[in-house]
């Protein structure tokens, strides 16, 4: 039950991020990565909106439990056992 609570945070942190890019934007300011190869797109503004959209698929994975085999997938294919 609690994994269901933290992932509805992160899902309404990721909603946040997505819907108020603008606030993030002229609070934390532009990021340069993102204005050098995204400007076409939107550039910091779409960075921060895939970001809130990455955000929100991980907290839909905390919720649905497939978060740890995601995980150990991952670090099985870096060799662990």
């Amino acid at each position: 039950m609690f994994h269901i609570v933290i992932g509805l945070l992160i899902v309404g942190a990721g909603f946040m991020t997505t819907w108020k890019s603008e606030w993030l934007l002229r609070n934390f300011g532009r990021v340069s990565w993102a204005e050098e190869h995204l400007s076409y797109e939107g550039g910091t503004r779409f960075f921060y909106k895939i970001l809130g959209i990455i955000i929100i698929f991980l907290g839909l994975f905390v919720i649905t439990g497939i978060w740890s085999d995601i995980l150990n997938g991952f670090f099985n294919l870096l060799g662990g056992n």
